[in-house]
């Protein structure tokens, strides 16, 4: 009998997410062998440098991989899944932004967005099996586009209910859910 040694969890936050008390850092904490995307010192804009950090983590790593993005982190793996092939075993895309419409003031505008590359936004079938975790009442993304998003991604939609953009400042740190998903993807 052959043991297969756990996947590593990759952290993949969005450009706002490097935070102690975000859901993410504090699973990255619990987990002993988490992996997270380091924030950028400069092109922390610029989608090809988001998505060519993934990349540089995913390189230095050996066996299975579960990927566990938030916000801006969903499309950063949504561009790294149509521009490489490494093996993936899941992804957790938690609150999807829509970058393709205005969002609230102090965010980036699509104009912006579109100038570093994160538009189109993908909609291609991920190459591996997702789960979409969608609210309800986000600010960043109506719960009708992230659905459309985990349909074009071949994504299971779990609607999480009206949950903000699931991030400290909807009263999320810590989000028991994410372990819930990682097992599910393992």
């Amino acid at each position: 009998m052959t043991l297969t040694a756990p996947p590593t969890v990759v952290i993949v936050p969005g450009l706002r997410d490097h935070m102690s008390d975000h859901w993410q850092t504090i699973l990255a904490n619990k987990l002993a062998d988490a992996r997270t995307v380091p924030p950028l010192e400069s092109d922390r804009m610029n989608c090809d440098a988001q998505v060519a950090a993934l990349d540089e983590v995913l390189s230095a790593i050996s066996g299975p991989v579960v990927l566990i993005a938030h916000s801006a982190g969903v499309m950063t793996t949504a561009h790294w899944a149509q521009r490489h092939q490494r093996p993936v075993k899941g992804a957790l895309l938690a609150a999807p932004p829509d970058f393709g419409t205005p969002l609230p003031e102090g965010y980036p505008t699509p104009e912006a967005l579109r100038e570093n590359g994160w538009l189109p936004a993908p909609r291609t079938t991920l190459p591996f099996p997702s789960i979409v975790a969608a609210s309800t009442n986000d600010p960043l993304a109506d719960f009708n586009r992230a659905a459309d998003l985990a349909r074009a991604w071949g994504s299971r939609l779990v609607d999480l209910g009206p949950v903000g953009h699931l991030n400290p400042a909807s009263g999320y740190g810590e989000w028991p859910r994410a372990e819930e998903f990682i097992r599910e993807l393992s």
